[in-house]
């Protein structure tokens, strides 16, 4: 037997039931997902496990992010209890393939699967806060799509936490779309998808998300289906919830006004260069070796295609000459490697359309745009956007 103890509690309500070890470890894993890596309140790192008659429910909460799953148990005594989140997940993961046996004896819990059993200490459950409940209206996206939308937008949503309002991805609902916007003042990407709020649910609203954890929930509720949608405000706390196979998922808005990135976009391009997406990530890559870091490649179209060119430390160079199909006039201009990469490999399209915007200065030349391109001569429809300068694009 393999005795693990956590800190004492009091107060424990006593459980027992009976689960299948994959479903149980899938949804313990999970619900410590989102949990922070480190706490100032170790209680926070916990994981409530409810069970009723219906069956069980794990929730984790750190008054930012709550995580909450539902799954089938046979349930022998209901009550709720409170338990290390990674311990548990750390031993859930490494379970024998058996049905996992959980029940309370005192202060302790006991974990029991084929010839594997763990004793714990229970944490203070009635020390843990309350679990967001989101009952306001909703609208339904498709789960693949916003799934593949926040990855596209999420990589350019700023890292910086001094600016707390552009590390989030800006949510737009209206007109049967959602927009999703995210930048950190070098690059502005845009993407848009169905939004599906006709059963009484919200036709207009916006929602300013962090980033990082819009990102995990693209990652797990992405899977087929529709994610219901939901916010709400609640005690001066403005909440969105997300919800989709008995799974949801609650973060707290970040607040501020995000920037009005949407009219850096150029309503039309002339000039622009339509490239093979992997030919062209390739060569970004192996041209940038050279670099140093933060330096930027110099990208030069031509009708007779497109050149790279780098110059490094220690007079160290390289170039490459990849086909490119150049609409409009010869246009040079310098990117930083890791953010058009990023651009590059959010496009999902075999070709890839960089079209060159326009500045004041003639001798200056714009943000470029990067899109989606279905074939050498016809754009993607996907209405991913992806605006790109090497200078601050907001100031």
């Amino acid at each position: 037997m393999v005795r693990i103890y956590v800190r004492p509690s009091t107060g424990v309500k006593h459980v027992k039931f009976q689960a299948n070890r994959d479903v149980f470890s899938e949804a313990v894993s999970f619900a410590v997902k989102l949990l922070p890596q480190r706490t100032t309140l170790p209680i926070l790192s916990g994981v409530l496990i409810e069970t009723n008659d219906t069956g069980l429910t794990l929730s984790s909460f750190d008054y930012e992010v709550s995580a909450r799953t539902e799954i089938t148990a046979d349930i022998e005594e209901p009550g709720r209890i409170l338990v290390s989140g990674r311990l548990l997940a750390e031993i859930a993961s490494k379970l024998p393939n058996a049905p996992v046996q959980f029940s309370t004896e005192e202060s302790h819990i006991l974990v029991k699967c084929g010839s594997a059993s763990f004793t714990l200490l229970s944490m203070p459950v009635e020390e843990y806060p309350s679990i967001p409940e989101i009952s306001e209206r909703s609208g339904l996206v498709p789960a693949e799509d916003f799934s593949a939308a926040v990855s596209q937008v999420g990589v350019a949503a700023s890292r910086d936490d001094v600016t707390p309002v552009i590390t989030g991805v800006q949510l737009e609902i209206g007109d049967n779309r959602i927009g999703l916007v995210a930048t950190d003042r070098y690059r502005v990407a845009v993407r848009e998808i169905d939004w599906d709020g006709s059963d009484g649910g919200i036709t207009e609203a916006t929602a300013l998300v962090p980033a990082r954890t819009l990102q995990e929930i693209g990652k797990t509720l992405g899977h087929g289906g529709n994610i219901s949608v939901a916010i709400t405000s609640k005690d001066d706390r403005e909440l969105i919830a997300f919800t989709a196979d008995k799974k949801t998922i609650t973060s707290l808005l970040i607040k501020g006004n995000f920037p009005p990135v949407r009219r850096l976009f150029p309503d039309t391009v002339d000039n622009y260069a339509v490239i093979n997406t992997g030919e062209l990530i390739e060569a970004v890559r192996r041209v940038s070796l050279v670099l140093e870091r933060e330096a930027a490649l110099r990208f030069s179209f031509s009708a007779d295609g497109l050149t790279l060119e780098a110059i490094g430390s220690e007079q160290a160079q390289a170039s490459e000459s990849i086909d490119a199909l150049l609409t409009g006039q010869d246009m040079v201009v310098s990117l930083k490697p890791q953010f058009l990469l990023d651009g590059l490999g959010a496009v999902h399209s075999e070709f890839v359309r960089i079209s060159f915007t326009k500045t004041d200065n003639p001798n200056k030349p714009g943000p470029v745009l990067i899109t989606s391109q279905t074939s050498r001569e016809q754009a993607g429809s996907d209405s991913y956007k992806y605006l790109l300068q090497p200078n601050l694009l907001l100031r």
